[in-house]
């Protein structure tokens, strides 16, 4: 039986990919935190380890007793991360110096996998052509306009350089399903009979269904290493108009108010918001950082070498994602 360790395994994306790694029978290692919910990790088959990545002596310890009695993962995804933060070294703390320390950790200790497979952002490629609207392609050079998307790029330079390491980088989109938050608030203001978009100028956004995703992931890793970073996401753009009819239809809306903010002031309510953060603690889904994905026009990529690598090909067209998703929302008494 093959293992598997899945960091940042108490998350949205965390819980999804415990599930598929369990229902093609590995034998699946969650990493947590104490204070992580296990809301959704619930099966009993799931193996928990608390790994301290601030703390570079205890985090080898804890995978050399690992390796003692039970052996190294097959396979690690690594899925821990931060997306938004009162700190913005928040960022380069979590998303760069956690996964620095468990490869660091991973090679002193002799436990390197099969397959490292990282979850990065297609922020990592900054704003895309915003004039002819071309997909952003494996050929485009990285250039992250935001502290997350160069979080994100310095952790895929570090795996890039680490020598003999076997990896596999995934560059996802706008990633959504059940348990999600973000894109959940934005179908319960359309249920309330409001939908808000940013700027006048033509946006083409992409998704990726979260099954369609961990499906990936495991196809991924079962190529073996490819050592390469791919765009993830459905094979189509969609406007924000698209999107709205979409999700109205699925909630038997007939009539919602389109709501276009400028940007100068979505700009303002971000360092609002950002500030209300810092002042109560709390992180917040709206800041400066955030704005600067908000006014991005272009979010189409090319999906051509996941789809030839590894067989990438999404079951779930928006429309079936949103239909299933706001059905988990209703049972879950979140709409």
């Amino acid at each position: 039986m093959k293992s598997i360790l899945i960091t940042g395994a108490g998350g949205f994306i965390g819980g999804f990919l415990v599930e598929e790694a369990l229902r093609r029978g590995y034998d699946t290692w969650a990493a947590v935190r104490s204070t992580t919910s296990r809301e959704f990790l619930q099966d009993e088959r799931i193996h928990f380890i608390e790994l301290d990545y601030s703390d570079q002596d205890r985090l080898e310890e804890t995978l050399r007793d690992h390796l003692g009695e039970w052996g190294k993962w097959d396979y690690i995804v690594h899925n821990l991360g931060v997306t938004k933060s009162t700190n913005y070294l928040d960022f380069e703390r979590v998303n760069f110096g956690y996964l620095r320390a468990l490869v660091d950790a991973l090679q002193a200790t002799e436990m390197t996998p099969e397959v490292f497979l990282m979850m990065s952002s297609l922020s990592v490629m900054g704003p895309g052509d915003e004039k002819t609207y071309r997909p952003i392609s494996s050929t485009d050079i990285p250039m992250p306009n935001t502290f997350y998307g160069v979080s994100k790029l310095k952790a895929e330079t570090y795996l890039n350089t680490a020598k003999d390491f076997p990896y596999t980088i995934f560059r996802c989109t706008g990633v959504y399903g059940p348990h999600e938050r973000d894109y959940y608030l934005m179908i319960k203001s359309i249920r309330r009979g409001f939908d808000f978009s940013v700027g006048f100028k033509k946006q083409m956004l992409t998704f990726i269904y979260v099954k369609d995703l961990v499906t990936g992931v495991m196809d991924a890793l079962e190529k073996g290493p490819l050592r390469k970073a791919y765009f993830i996401s459905e094979d189509r753009a969609y406007t924000q108009q698209e999107f709205r009819q979409i999700v109205c239809e699925e909630l038997g809306k007939k009539y919602v108010i389109p709501v276009i903010c400028p940007l100068w002031l979505v700009k303002k309510v971000c360092s609002i918001a950002e500030w209300f953060g810092k002042v109560t603690l709390k992180a917040s889904t709206l800041n400066r950082d955030k704005f600067k994905l908000l006014k991005q026009r272009n979010w189409q990529c090319d999906t051509t070498d996941a789809q030839l690598d590894f067989g990438f090909n999404p079951q779930y067209p928006l429309r079936e994602g949103i239909r299933e998703a706001i059905a988990w929302y209703r049972s879950a008494g979140w709409l």
